[in-house]
């Protein structure tokens, strides 16, 4: 299946709860009156958009109309891709030998492990001879360690491990240093941390520094993946995970799960940061690089 086939099948709940609800009101319409208004503020706010955003999405939506005299659900999708401009981006590689370092975050359940090896395995896709290691510095979950094991054989990865309950940032030293040999792309997965959890993200702090002083930089990624089934929940978790290693983009996965996929947008609005991927099932193939007109097509088709 094509993957904007995936795409569509995968916001089918969103679709049937927000959508197709917002293409009822504006169907047919070139202008809003305030009954109408005041229904897509509800509508919008029920699929997790948020409530502020949601009062300036149908704000702009009204003038966009009153002034193009255009179709509603055409100035619909025009309103939400100039929001979501400057959303997209790919993967920062680096070129000069020095390996890549992709430091991966998010709480327990979001998928945090299998999107990593979700993205490494279209890396190997896209160049078989890319060396890849992962860093398996969630010490304190063994199964975590070894889901990543097995990917790491199924995808032709090193892992760089140690005995469970090590200190995570010295496996991530450790990973360096065989990431540094090798050269290439190095994933951290990082223990799953609730980021109300102090001492858990002072880990996560020391892990990046453990990063800055052994490569004299910044990892080259600090992602965040998210679970889109937690709606806005995941905008709390987003900001403090940025104030604590300052976030380099976001990955939303299961949102195939939710009827309340437009808090892709209200996270892109709050945060600012790139969507780097998004993810609609199990499969590799389930999750894709992030597009703007992909997603805004497959809500609004």
């Amino acid at each position: 299946m094509a993957w904007f086939d995936r795409l569509k099948s995968g916001l089918k709940r969103t679709r049937a709860s927000l959508s197709e609800s917002v293409s009822g009101v504006l169907r047919g319409r070139s202008s809003l009156d305030a009954a109408e208004i005041e229904e897509l503020e509800e509508l919008l706010i029920a699929g997790d958009v948020g409530g502020r955003l949601a009062a300036d999405l149908v704000a702009e939506l009204a003038e966009t109309c009153r002034r193009e005299k255009t179709d509603a659900l055409a100035a619909l999708r025009q309103v939400l891709l100039a929001r979501f401009a400057g959303s997209e981006r790919a993967l920062a590689l680096r070129t000069d030998g020095s390996p890549t370092v992709i430091l991966v975050a998010g709480v327990n359940g979001a998928g945090k492990t299998t999107t990593i090896a979700k993205v490494a395995a279209h890396l190997r896709e896209e160049n078989p001879r890319l060396p890849i290691t992962f860093a398996a510095a969630d010490t304190f979950r063994a199964a975590a360690v070894e889901q990543l094991a097995v990917w790491a054989d199924r995808i032709g990865a090193d892992l760089v491990r140690q005995q469970p309950g090590a200190d995570p940032a010295a496996v991530v030293f450790d990973a360096l240093d065989h990431a540094v040999r090798t050269g290439g792309i190095l994933f951290v997965d990082t223990a799953g941390r609730l980021h109300t959890k102090h001492n858990l993200m002072e880990e996560l702090k020391k892990i990046e520094r453990t990063v800055t002083k052994k490569l004299g930089r910044e990892p080259d990624e600090r992602l965040l993946v998210i679970d889109a089934t937690t709606g806005q929940n995941g905008i709390a978790q987003a900001e403090r995970f940025h104030d604590a290693i300052g976030l380099t983009g976001l990955i939303l996965t299961k949102l195939d799960s939710t009827a309340k996929g437009g808090v892709v947008l209200a996270i892109r609005e709050t945060l600012k940061l790139p969507i780097l991927f998004v993810g609609v099932g199990e499969t590799a193939d389930d999750l894709h690089a992030f597009s703007a007109s992909e997603f805004v097509d497959a809500m609004f088709p």
